[in-house]
């Protein structure tokens, strides 16, 4: 996929201390930039994915008929 130019306004010690930064890891700004957007969307899309499947899981076990939990709190927590 091809790299696009976004325009972001940061304040100035923010840019300063971001530049520090992408130094630091040898890398630039835009570099950094790109790197933790990236992150952020993968963490998201993992979350989305866990949580459709944990969906499926619940409809799966209540379309299966299964019983309710028999254990009581007290056994839970074993008062």
């Amino acid at each position: 996929m091809g790299s696009r130019n976004v325009t972001v306004q940061l304040d100035e010690a923010v840019i300063q201390r971001a530049k520090i930064a992408a130094t630091r890891r040898h890398t630039s700004l835009s570099g950094l930039l790109a790197q933790q957007i990236t992150k952020i969307a993968d963490v998201d899309e993992r979350y989305e994915r866990a949580k459709q499947e944990a969906f499926e899981l619940m409809d799966e076990a209540a379309r299966s008929g299964e019983s309710a939990p028999t254990w009581t709190r007290e056994e839970l927590h074993d008062r």
